[in-house]
């Protein structure tokens, strides 16, 4: 078997790398995922054009969908498997063009929700020590994020999250 020369297993072949560690309550090993299809083009059973995925992803978009929301839909309840194999863009560059997409990034705006509703749990219950912590490192996720997103001009140079005003983001 292959030898690695390099990094934390200075000596383990191939096969034993991934034995070192799995899931404590289950059989996992940690390394699963999901993977594209190898072929970029639609398949053939697919018979939806590309005009009609767009025109569905701007109508589902109008109902107020997220991005991800609306790839769930396109998958589950037409067959679509990868909107960009079928259009060549992504959902997110074709609401964009429709001038739909939202303000905030989806990622960004899930872990504001999600930092309010913690906070809306410490208004109540002020003793959870968890729950703070959790705020903390929530809140440090967003303010990185919001770095990036600055960085790569998604979001402007001037925004900032607020915890006080946080909850009307997410409104």
């Amino acid at each position: 078997s292959a030898r690695v020369s390099s990094g934390p297993w200075l000596s383990l072949s191939l096969s034993q790398q991934f034995v070192i560690m799995g899931r404590m309550h289950s059989q996992g090993k940690g390394i699963s995922g999901s993977a594209l299809p190898y072929r970029r083009r639609p398949p053939t059973w697919l018979k939806v054009t590309a005009r009609e995925v767009v025109d569905q992803v701007i109508k589902l978009a109008k109902k107020g969908l997220t991005p991800s929301q609306i790839g769930v839909i396109l998958r589950d309840s037409h067959g679509v498997g990868q909107v960009k194999a079928v259009t060549g863009n992504h959902i997110l560059r074709i609401l964009k063009h429709a001038g739909l997409a939202p303000e905030i990034p989806e990622d960004l705006y899930q872990m504001i929700k999600k930092a309010v509703s913690i906070r809306k749990h410490l208004e109540k219950n002020r003793k959870d020590k968890d729950a703070k912590f959790r705020l903390i490192l929530v809140e440090s996720r967003i303010h990185r994020l919001a770095r990036y997103y600055k960085r790569v001009r998604t979001l402007p140079p001037t925004w900032r999250y607020e915890s006080s005003t946080a909850s009307t983001l997410v409104a």
